[in-house]
């Protein structure tokens, strides 16, 4: 995938090691500082400090307080939650458009996406169903804006899928800079045709259906709605199955090309990829290899051989 500038991606600023929390410490990203940071821009975010909160600073966190919840400290103290909503409206609507994706601190009372505790006013107990004021903000105003908390970048299916979106979204971005019509977004449709199918075989047929009936649309209406649906339909990680179902796709466009040994090799790697026994990489370069061999000038566009910098190695664990 071509990219022309560079990608900017927000980031909780104790993820890329800065000493922002409450005890002077941080939770850098091994992930995003050691690999991921070769590839983007990082641009910080503490929305604590935003606030005025001081480095050191006493604990917060969210407290239910009749139908109100409370950024606080422990004894009900100190409430930030006003200023944290105000401060992530503000970075949501002025500087979350030019980013490509974000990066939260997981279970923060700020950044968290997911799992935040919402402790009960007296203190003696919680749930896990919050979302952290200021990364509530950046989603709500910014929903096709790819999102990941580094804890679940631990996982390789999570952290593959983040990256990839991260690309398209940018490509995207790119494409939209300037005035675009029905051709263009049909041309960018068809370099991520494979892709799409290997996530959500429905949507890659929807999608192909609507833009091929979108003529009589307003434009801005048509890329609304097909931005939309390719984020959703990239949204969750493509399964063993629509992946393999995408490969054999893919090899029948070398059945006239290969030796029949050449044939049995390839049948074989997509297999033991279905049966979990070789990683996605391995058909992949045998099919790329052939695609060098044999080329295919449509093939040879899809986005779904090379969706981000083969140096990240992130299809090397899925």
């Amino acid at each position: 995938m071509q990219i022309t500038s560079s990608i900017k991606i927000g980031i909780s600023a104790c993820l890329a090691g800065e000493k922002v929390r409450f005890d002077t410490g941080h939770k850098r990203s091994n992930f995003c500082m050691d690999e991921l940071v070769h590839h983007v821009e990082y641009v910080k975010f503490c929305p604590e400090v935003a606030v005025g909160l001081p480095i050191p600073r006493p604990t917060i966190r969210q407290v239910k307080v009749g139908d109100t919840i409370k950024v606080c400290g422990p004894d009900g103290s100190g409430d930030v939650g006003e200023q944290l909503t105000e401060y992530g409206k503000r970075v949501a609507t002025e500087q979350a458009k030019s980013l490509s994706g974000f990066v939260f601190c997981a279970k923060s009372p700020s950044c968290g996406m997911e799992r935040v505790k919402i402790y009960n006013e007296a203190g003696t107990g919680n749930t896990s169903e919050g979302i952290g004021f200021f990364a509530k903000q950046i989603m709500t105003h910014n929903p096709l804006l790819p999102c990941e908390e580094n804890g679940r970048l631990n996982d390789p299916h999570l952290r593959e899928n983040f990256v990839m979106r991260v690309y398209v979204f940018k490509s995207w971005q790119e494409l939209v800079a300037s005035p675009v019509g029905l051709h263009e977004l049909t041309q960018f449709h068809a370099k991520h045709k494979y892709l799409v199918m290997s996530h959500n075989y429905e949507s890659y047929r929807a999608l192909g259906r609507y833009l091929a009936h979108a003529a009589a649309e307003p434009i801005e209406q048509v890329k609304d709605n097909y931005i939309s649906g390719l984020m959703n339909a990239l949204s969750s990680p493509a399964s063993r199955k629509n992946q393999t179902n995408t490969l054999t796709h893919l090899q029948g466009y070398f059945k006239n090309d290969l030796s029949k040994i050449e044939k049995q090799e390839l049948c074989s790697a997509i297999d033991e990829y279905r049966k979990g026994l070789v990683p996605l990489y391995v058909p992949l370069t045998l099919l790329k290899h052939h695609l060098k061999v044999h080329p295919n000038e449509y093939l040879a566009q899809q986005v779904y051989f090379d969706p981000y910098p083969n140096e990240l190695k992130l299809r090397f664990g899925i």
